[in-house]
């Protein structure tokens, strides 16, 4: 971790929460194997009040909820993690190819950026997936493919400000070659920005996950926060849905809370007039 978010972190109660938060529910999404039973196991006690042996009752076709609950946020931890990587990644290695190369390929790219931009991702996440019905990994993907722009665009930005930098600029004048000033100046220097850009986009990448699936238009086999939410309505007049669907609320609610309250330290770390707002 960066020395400054480190330094900063100690200072803020609310990050320092975030952090504690998105931890304690990583490590309970690890270890969910070995205190739940099986998620996809069927038994005869249908829409069953919570008692001893299973804490949040059962759903309509006899399965432990308290254990999907946990498998549920197994799931939403992973989309946030990996769609938040690729679609980090995406944004670092298109922002800083255009920043560096310039020219007309970098206003092709910001062309491309400005395009995809103005189509409301949401509308087309949610058609595509009503058509194919996208499995974890093709989710995964998809949710990446629609949410690389906007961080693409502040780091080819930065990238811009910072080949201008004294150290850069005598480092290319004597002839460093753009890998190594890449990797010894503009990623470096690139590291608070694109931590926000994986916070934002992790963030994102649950909330459009939960979505997607609280309208039933996700991978029937998946497990997820959002499917739990979805299928719970359905049994609305029924006591069913106090133990079914408001424990998956407070658990996606937690895991965006976290990621919101780490993202604001290292928006606030690197803009610091955000400090006084």
């Amino acid at each position: 971790m960066h020395i400054s978010v480190k330094k900063n972190l100690k200072k803020d109660k609310s990050a320092l929460a975030g952090l504690v938060m998105l931890s304690l529910l990583v490590l309970i999404a690890l270890a969910a194997p070995l205190f739940t039973k099986d998620p996809r196991a069927f038994s005869n006690l249908i829409l069953s009040k919570p008692d001893i042996n299973h804490i949040l009752g059962t759903n309509d076709l006899g399965q432990d909820i308290f254990s999907r609950l946990f498998y549920g946020l197994r799931t939403s931890i992973f989309i946030s993690i990996a769609a938040g990587a690729l679609s980090t990644f995406l944004s670092v290695i298109i922002g800083i190819f255009s920043g560096l190369t310039g020219g007309i390929i970098d206003q092709i790219i910001m062309r491309i950026i400005d395009a995809m931009l103005v189509i409301p991702s949401i509308i087309i996440l949610i058609l595509i997936s009503a058509f194919i019905k996208p499995d974890l990994i093709g989710l995964i993907i998809l949710i990446s493919i629609f949410h690389w722009q906007g961080g693409a665009r502040i780091i080819r930005g930065q990238t811009l400000s910072l080949k201008q930098k004294g150290h850069i600029y005598s480092a290319t004048t004597f002839g460093a070659k753009k890998a190594y000033i890449l990797a010894r100046h503009i990623i470096p220097d690139l590291g608070n920005i694109i931590t926000a850009s994986f916070l934002h986009n992790a963030r994102s990448a649950v909330f459009l996950e939960a979505g997607i699936a609280f309208i039933g238009i996700s991978a029937a086999d998946t497990i997820s926060l959002g499917t739990m939410m979805n299928r719970a309505l359905e049994f609305y007049y029924l006591p069913v849905w106090a133990w079914w669907l408001l424990p998956a609320g407070i658990m996606l609610s937690l895991i965006l809370i976290s990621l919101t309250l780490l993202n604001n330290l290292i928006e606030k770390i690197i803009d610091p007039r955000l400090h006084d707002a």
